[in-house]
């Protein structure tokens, strides 16, 4: 069984922050697929969690409300931006090497070798 890393506080913030802000306005219902995609897993109620940790983000400006359960890129410093970018990306290979753990090796390369392409649109 695949392990997955969890989610929570600041860490999800970022993630959630920096996939907006590279990818442009997102639901809730694909912010969680994309936190499956990537081994990542949050604590209680998916969807509530991921809009509580959005609107820490909210106040910051960092993100906008679109509608319900929508929700777009605001507006920050390119240095946090960059920060917060770095963040998510040590997040995500932290996740990939978590999932791998167990696995075979032949396992372990075919998984990096399929994450390699996301690595270029985000």
């Amino acid at each position: 069984m695949r392990q997955r890393k969890l989610l929570r506080g600041t860490e999800l913030r970022y993630v959630l922050t920096a996939y907006i802000a590279a990818q442009g306005p997102q639901t809730v219902e694909s912010l969680l697929d994309y936190l499956d995609y990537h081994d990542f897993d949050v604590p209680g109620r998916p969807s509530k969690t991921v809009s509580d940790a959005l609107r820490w983000e909210r106040r910051r400006g960092r993100v906008r409300r679109l509608r319900r359960a929508h929700y777009g890129p605001g507006a920050m410093p390119r240095s946090t931006e960059s920060y917060i970018h770095k963040r998510a990306m040590a997040l995500r290979d932290e996740a990939a090497e978590i999932a791998v753990s167990g696995d075979s090796e032949d396992a372990y390369y075919q998984r990096l070798y399929a994450r390699l392409e996301p690595y270029d649109e985000f």
